[in-house]
């Protein structure tokens, strides 16, 4: 059950890790950190992606700084209360962390799989110089009946695909977790810059239930 449970949530991330660790939170006497990793785009951009990692998985008190590595994972969410609101926080969690001399250019360093149930309406748009995109959040389950949430952006004919989709149905996506900045108008006269993270999705498959229960009753 779990294993069929992780394998609807993956990412493959290579890159430099760029700060110290920073305690985030505890759970049965494993403590968590925080980490930031830098990976290359295949322009001469990078994302820097936020990764959430075990104590027990590697020396939270070392600097790191510098070091390349290949991260295994998932891509998870939780509401961190702030302002009033819930804001919804993204990060790699690592299960496992591979130091690598170098990364070679040709390298994928940054892949993502999604299989999850869409939970809100898809917003369609058109930017001003006509690009088609779509807004996506995914429900992706996790053991012990929790979810994450996915904000997903599709492109082009993938979003004019998934406008069409409706909450509750069943959707697979695959594509790389970027980073964005915006601005956040915080009060009346303040402008906060903020960083998003999303998937940025290359493929996406509608799943229909019937077809799933006919693979597990074969499987």
């Amino acid at each position: 059950m779990t294993d069929k449970v992780i394998e609807n949530n993956q990412v493959t991330m290579m890159g430099e890790i760029v700060s110290g660790f920073t305690y985030s939170h505890e759970i049965f006497g494993e403590g968590f950190y925080m980490v930031d990793v830098k990976v290359q785009r295949l322009s001469d951009s990078y994302d820097i992606i936020p990764m959430m990692v075990s104590e027990r998985l590697i020396d939270v008190s070392a600097d790191y700084r510098g070091y390349q590595v290949e991260v295994n994972g998932q891509f998870r969410s939780y509401n961190r209360h702030e302002e009033r609101k819930n804001r919804l926080v993204l990060s790699v969690f690592a299960r496992e962390i591979i130091f690598v001399e170098e990364i070679e250019e040709s390298a994928r360093t940054n892949q993502i799989f999604l299989d999850g149930y869409i939970c809100k309406p898809p917003i369609y748009r058109k930017t001003p110089l006509g690009r088609e995109i779509a807004d996506l959040l995914l429900a992706v389950n996790r053991p012990y009946g929790k979810s994450d949430y996915i904000p997903c952006i599709c492109w082009g004919r993938n979003a004019r695909f998934a406008s069409g989709f409706e909450v509750g149905e069943r959707c697979s996506v695959w594509g790389r977790i970027q980073s964005r900045e915006y601005m956040k108008k915080v009060d009346d006269e303040q402008v906060e810059k903020r960083v998003a993270y999303e998937v940025s999705v290359s493929k996406l498959e509608l799943s229909r239930e019937e077809e799933y229960q006919q693979q597990e009753e074969r499987g």
